[in-house]
């Protein structure tokens, strides 16, 4: 190696030492004491075992973090020039989930890739925001409530939202949709459009439900209204959620003494109903604690997208925050029964391979965003490419 090597070397780790200097890492340590809540109630499900789910748990965890660390050194730049062929890639991934994907609880949503199993919509979750944050960040301000502009966002939307929703997974091509939209009002969309349109599909729910929802989506929704009605079938798992969420009072059974769970009268406990196993063994003072960490997360990522210099930066971080914050109203308001149960896992806390890993690529994105905050992109692609 030569001296001038030797120098050029040393300056890469400087800043590279200096990018993981400049990181949030109040971000890493609400993400990890939150995801740690999650290990110990994956750890109490099980019967006091950290089989077999806490386990695998924490170590698709540890592949996370290094997921996210390097996620969050690359350069802003660099996401904005992949935005669209990550959204290709995951676009082209649900289409092969029509053809080769693997049934799971009624529903065709995980394909296998060599020795991994991947669910092609949470992946989506993330390219749907690269992608709009790219196309957007283009946008005057003055454009974004322009039909013909708006058309290929929606249309960046639709495609993936309609994909999932013939596996059929309707809660996520509703957070999809949700927080494709959000994105685009954060963009600065004009209320002239947002009311027609809200007019406009409530217009079109009854026909959504005729044609769109299938037999058991349709029960979930007779059940929400009212689960009485069959409590030993189709609501026995928000009658199950509500006595043990009753059950844990102010401050719960204890660590491991939840009934409800431990005895296997709640469904799915280890992902959909994990909230209500907190909150049968922690009581509303450990629910509460957990809205804290959330509530903690989402402020330093509304605050990285504050103080981010580009338009694009500031979409993405705003996107992650969204995203992560639909996850968290869905999954608690069907565990407390105030809307009709769908399979949302409860982020950072629920037992999931592929939800785990995404989650933490978004908040990988987040802090690329806040590390790379001063980056200029220009809001045309010539510039960014003659930079």
């Amino acid at each position: 190696m030569t001296l001038s090597d030797a120098f050029s070397s040393s300056g890469r780790d400087l800043r590279l030492w200096g990018k993981l200097r400049s990181m949030n890492w109040a971000v890493v340590v609400l993400v990890t004491a939150i995801s740690c809540i999650g290990f110990g109630l994956l750890y109490s499900v099980a019967g006091g075992s950290f089989e077999p789910w806490a386990e695998r748990q924490m170590g698709r965890f540890a592949i996370g973090m290094v997921l996210l660390i390097g996620v969050a050194l690359i350069n802003l730049r660099s996401w904005f020039q992949l935005a669209y062929p990550i959204y290709g890639v995951s676009l082209l991934l649900l289409v092969a989930v029509e053809f080769t994907g693997r049934m799971g609880k009624g529903a065709e949503r995980w394909i296998d890739i060599g020795p991994l199993q991947l669910q092609p919509s949470e992946l989506m979750k993330i390219a749907l925001i690269l992608a709009l944050s790219r196309f957007l960040h283009g946008v005057l301000l003055d454009d974004v409530s322009r039909p013909t502009r708006l058309l290929p966002a929606l249309l960046l939307i639709v495609m993936p939202a309609g994909l999932v929703l013939l596996q059929p997974n309707l809660g996520t091509a509703a957070i999809l949709i949700a927080g494709g939209c959000g994105l685009i009002f954060l963009a600065g969309l004009s209320w002239k459009i947002i009311v027609p349109v809200i007019v406009l599909g409530l217009a079109v729910v009854p026909i959504g439900w005729e044609f769109a929802l299938k037999d058991y989506q349709k029960e979930r929704v007779y059940t929400f209204l009212d689960p009485d009605i069959d409590p030993l079938g189709a609501g026995y798992n928000i009658t199950q959620s509500k006595i043990a969420l009753g059950s844990g009072g102010i401050f719960g059974k204890g660590f491991g003494q939840g009934t409800q769970s431990r005895l296997n009268f709640l469904p799915e406990k280890q992902t959909d109903f994990i909230f209500t196993v907190l909150g049968e063994e922690f009581g509303l003072f450990g629910l509460m604690i957990l809205m804290g960490l959330y509530l903690a997360l989402l402020i330093q990522g509304v605050r990285i997208a504050l103080s981010t210099r580009s338009q694009f930066g500031r979409l993405v971080a705003m996107g992650v925050c969204l995203n992560f914050l639909l996850y968290i109203l869905i999954n608690t308001s069907m565990s407390m029964g105030l809307i009709p149960v769908v399979g949302i896992p409860l982020p950072l806390v629920s037992y999931g391979g592929t939800a785990l890993l995404t989650v933490l690529f978004g908040f990988g994105l987040l802090l690329s965003v806040q590390i790379h905050r001063s980056v200029d992109i220009p809001r045309s692609a010539s510039g960014l490419w003659a930079s």
